[in-house]
């Protein structure tokens, strides 16, 4: 049996459709209140925030289980208030339980999902494929993509990359955060691409 993972408190930013990955990096820029006083808050602690996605629509939605904690890498604290961040990834995370608390930005407790300590490598013909596939992809969505530089990524960068970027919805950005690894994970961006390529552009790929 495994041992039981250490709990951690954190200040969660739900965004949908906003997927970070450990070693991944993630540019947002805070301009509500509550998210400007998040921001002030972690920078004064650990400055860790916990992205996550919401399940539903309100001023609460309910929240996926699964998120990813950012450390704040780099920010720009704007003349009104506002920030410019970019989060590095540092771990997947569960959440235990919403805690009750008197900020205006909501909070957690949660578990800590090991992070391998070396990037993940998919095998060379996943790796083949998934280029194969975003090419086409970009194409019949009219991407610029420079693809020389797209061939110099590592496996990691690479499927991560595109599953921050994809424009796939909420319930299908979520699965590929949950994927078990990153073979399983470019499997999905392939069968995604070539089932979101089959439609004109303007519906959203849909995992109900």
């Amino acid at each position: 049996m495994s041992e039981a993972r250490a709990l951690t408190r954190l200040s969660i930013f739900p965004l949908a459709g906003a997927l970070l990955f450990p070693r991944m990096h993630l540019p947002l820029h805070l301009f509500e209140p509550r998210y400007r006083a998040m921001m002030s808050d972690a920078l004064a602690r650990d400055r860790r925030i916990g992205m996550v996605q919401p399940r539903g629509d309100g001023a609460r939605p309910p929240l996926f289980q699964i998120g990813c904690v950012g450390k704040i890498a780099q920010f720009e604290a704007l003349d009104d208030g506002r920030y410019n961040v970019v989060l590095e990834g540092l771990s997947l995370f569960r959440i235990v339980r919403e805690l009750d608390v008197t900020t205006p930005f909501r909070q957690v407790e949660a578990e800590i999902i090991p992070t391998s300590v070396e990037p993940e490598i998919l095998s060379s013909v996943s790796r083949a494929s998934l280029e194969a596939e975003s090419r086409r992809f970009a194409d019949l969505q009219g991407y610029a993509v420079d693809w020389d530089s797209v061939a110099r990524l590592d496996d990691e960068s690479l499927v991560n990359g595109v599953a921050q970027i994809a424009p796939f919805d909420v319930a299908a950005k979520q699965a590929l955060l949950e994927s078990p690894d990153l073979e399983d994970r470019a499997e999905m961006l392939v069968q995604l691409m070539q089932f979101f390529g089959r439609h004109d552009g303007e519906d959203s790929v849909t995992l109900q």
